[in-house]
């Protein structure tokens, strides 16, 4: 498993590298995000020891239960929320995480400028956009992210870098990354995360300025079982 995993950090690494190069990026401009979500600290840090800082959890209570420790031993370690948060959790997120990726309605973004006041900790935020506008999922609408943008960064005040987003499965994802690419541009926003296991490459010739990878690098996650 040791050896699975230092391989595919290299196989990643060299894709990125070479999807850049394509489109005459330096592939420095790029950064991976290697999605921890469910991995042991053990494997968090057998890729710490490859020189990667950057990691993506999904949840704020299972980073509360690991990252506290490894943040400790390894300070330089850079911690972003990738998976919705709810607005009972901003105070932890905020202590928490370096970089907040989700920010997708205005409860979410009143409670997180609150709690970034209180605490006088002020983490990068993305606002997470729905570009599929599918009903299950969060996320700004497209219609609705220069309105969000304006009411973020000039009522609210808060650190808006960038923009995120998930393709629909089944979709080309290059049209997503092309829309967020057009949205960020125009509201002067010069993050992108964007890109998964399945579409990073894409991604980073569209413009992904940080792209999330787990599965391309620890191997596919049990199934969660149900119950009978």
């Amino acid at each position: 498993m040791p050896n699975d995993i230092a391989n595919n950090l290299i196989s990643v690494n060299n894709s990125i590298k070479n999807a850049a190069m394509n489109v005459e990026r330096n592939p420095a401009d790029v950064s991976l995000v290697v999605v921890s979500k469910t991995q042991p600290a053990k494997s968090i840090q057998l890729v710490i020891g490859r020189g990667y800082s950057v990691f993506g959890e999904n949840k704020v209570q299972e980073a509360e239960e690991k990252w506290p420790d490894l943040k400790s031993a390894y300070p330089e370690s850079t911690l972003h929320l990738i998976g919705p948060l709810q607005s009972n959790k901003t105070k932890r997120a905020v202590q928490l995480f370096d970089v907040i990726e989700t920010v997708d309605r205005i409860k979410i973004a009143k409670a997180l400028a609150r709690e970034m006041d209180a605490q006088n900790i002020y983490p990068e935020c993305y606002i997470q956009v729905n570009t599929g506008e599918e009903p299950q999922k969060t996320g700004v609408l497209p219609t609705d992210v220069d309105a969000f943008i304006k009411q973020c960064c000039v009522e609210l005040k808060l650190p808006i870098v960038g923009l995120m987003c998930i393709p629909p499965a089944g979709d080309n994802p290059s049209l997503h990354f092309g829309l967020l690419s057009e949205m960020a541009k125009r509201n002067g926003l010069h993050k992108l995360s964007m890109g998964m296991s399945s579409d990073f490459e894409t991604a980073v010739e569209f413009g992904a300025t940080s792209v999330r990878v787990g599965t391309a690098i620890f191997g596919s996650r049990p199934a969660v079982k149900t119950k009978e």
